[in-house]
């Protein structure tokens, strides 16, 4: 998937007002979500991604791995991690959780299945149910032992 693609269909999904915004939102989940996944996962997310996404998470993997590449990556749950991206781009943390969710859709487009099923494996449950196979997940653990017969 392409930069400009990927930058749209954030706008769309988060419905940001122009790209700028979505720029911004994608730029703060990508350094985010790198600083949280292992370094090795966070690097090979970012080898499927255009060069300018893929630039900022090899520079958040490199920054909390430090010497070490195999590091496991911060440990922080939804609070900080929407504190984080709240702060990167400038919002507030409701809608920093708002965009967090379409960008990991976005990010779940683009990358091979294999890596999203890692990603969601190495995130806590909070963090988790932003990524579209989370949120798949909570909805079905949701209607199981309702008792409803449909």
């Amino acid at each position: 998937m392409r930069h400009d693609e990927m930058i749209g269909k954030v706008q769309a999904l988060a419905q940001l007002p122009d790209r700028g915004s979505a720029e911004r939102a994608a730029h703060a989940v990508v350094c985010t979500l790198s600083e949280r996944l292992p370094s090795g996962l966070a690097r090979h997310v970012a080898a499927q991604l255009p060069p300018d996404m893929a630039a900022a998470m090899r520079e958040a993997a490199d920054a909390c791995a430090g010497a070490d590449a195999g590091t496991a990556g911060e440990r922080f749950g939804l609070t900080a991690f929407a504190g984080r991206i709240a702060g990167r781009a400038g919002t507030d943390e409701d809608t920093a959780l708002r965009e967090a969710a379409a960008v990991l859709e976005v990010l779940d487009a683009a990358v091979a299945p294999e890596l999203t099923e890692r990603m969601a494996a190495a995130l806590p449950a909070d963090i988790r149910a932003l990524l579209p196979v989370g949120r798949a997940s909570e909805e079905t653990e949701g209607t199981e032992g309702t008792g409803n017969a449909g």
